[in-house]
């Protein structure tokens, strides 16, 4: 693994490494997945403006999110299920020594590391672990709250689907709270699940060694085979459709944690979400498998920012692959990033070194963008180091 270069890479040996199904599962998008490629090439189109014979000796990349000091603005977005990319728990077992037994043509064998499994979410232990950062924890997770607040301490938020039985939410969002979570991240734009026809096509279901712990002891049913998306089927009859503004108010009376509302994408629903109360905005697709046709998360991010007017933070997750993706979010207004997939394939391909080394690479590539940028801290991004092409003529800023 020492010949990877970039995040990207990971992808493509995860490719080869896992079952169709789960590759197809944490890859695709809704739909035509016009929007799962958008959310890349529209960096693309935003370059920079960089200033010159600035001393960049030290670069100062620590910043303060929702009162806690963490060490660079990357944070680890919530991702459902990881353990079908990585069998690797807490306690240490060895990848390599596992290595033979997730071999695509082995996967039948799975079923014997489900002893191995103690509790994980490997990025989570990770960011404690190494760059002390923010992570947050899908309520889909394999591992429950309680099991992921026994690895390390650490700075966790624990992303939120408002199911059917309220008292089940209640009960869930206490439990993060009582495990130490620092904040609930609201899932906001899942009334119903994405037509995502790879999981279609692939009937897609958990695997029998897997269970969503959070919900272990509890008669909600099982992600099972379908003839559809067995995801699609579960979520279709748990997931409260009828979860509306007001539920951001409901959410404040059963926890004093702050809310974050994820799937922000407009300047109204930005507007909205202050007004209910929420402590942070979290612009997102849902990483393309919602919606398909809607805007690249950096394209949103400017019109969410100016519409928030600096009463909450609002953060990007995205399409984010590089250390040059994160200074554009920043210099658009972002007060910081999520990362998803590259955290998942890395995580597939070399386990908790892996999710090191993704978040190493990124680091150093923001560490460079700044310095190649004239940035010498977070706060001397500002939006003139880049031009996007949506921008009108510029007028030169006086010096």
């Amino acid at each position: 693994m020492e010949m990877i270069t970039n995040v990207s890479e990971y992808e493509v040996i995860a490719k080869e490494k896992l079952p169709k199904m789960v590759y197809d599962y944490y890859a695709s998008g809704a739909e035509d997945q016009w929007t799962l490629k958008e959310n890349r090439n529209a960096f693309s189109r935003i370059l920079f403006r960089p200033r010159i014979l600035i001393d960049v000796s030290k670069i100062n990349m620590m910043t303060t999110i929702l009162g806690f000091r963490i060490s660079m603005p990357i944070m680890v977005a919530p991702t459902a299920m990881q353990k079908m990319a990585h069998p690797e728990g807490t306690y240490g077992c060895s990848w390599k020594r596992h290595y033979n037994l997730y071999r695509k043509e082995n996967v039948q064998q799975l079923g014997q590391l489900q002893m191995l499994e103690q509790s994980w979410f490997a990025s989570l232990r990770l960011t404690v672990n190494s760059v002390r950062n923010r992570s947050t924890l899908s309520t889909y997770a394999n591992s429950s709250v309680e099991e992921v607040a026994s690895t390390r301490s650490g700075i966790r938020f624990f992303q939120l689907y408002v199911h059917k039985d309220r008292n089940l939410v209640a009960q869930l969002v206490r439990r993060a709270e009582r495990a130490g979570f620092k904040a609930i991240a609201l899932t906001a734009d899942t009334p119903r699940l994405g037509r995502r026809e790879a999981d279609i096509k692939n009937r897609f279901n958990l695997p029998p060694y897997l269970t969503l712990n959070n919900f272990e002891g509890l008669d909600l049913g099982k992600i099972d085979k379908t003839d559809d998306s067995g995801l699609a089927s579960y979520a279709a009859n748990q997931i409260d459709q009828s979860l509306s503004w007001k539920d951001v108010k409901w959410l404040q009376t059963i926890t004093s944690l702050p809310i974050l509302v994820k799937g922000v994408l407009t300047a109204e629903d930005t507007k909205l979400a202050i007004e209910a109360g929420a402590a942070g905005i979290i612009v997102s697709n849902h990483g393309a498998r919602q919606l398909d046709y809607v805007p690249a998360t950096i394209m949103a991010l400017e019109e969410v920012v100016k519409a928030a007017q600096g009463k909450v933070p609002v953060f990007l997750d995205g399409g984010v692959r590089r250390g040059t993706d994160v200074f554009k979010a920043l210099a658009l207004g972002a007060s910081g990033v999520f990362i998803g997939r590259p955290v998942v394939f890395a995580l597939a391909v070399d386990g908790e070194a892996g999710v090191r080394k993704v978040l190493q690479m990124l680091h150093d590539e923001l560490e460079l963008t700044m310095a190649l940028s004239g940035c010498r801290s977070l706060k001397e991004i500002t939006r003139n180091h880049v031009v996007a092409d949506w921008d009108h003529p510029r007028v030169l800023p006086r010096l």
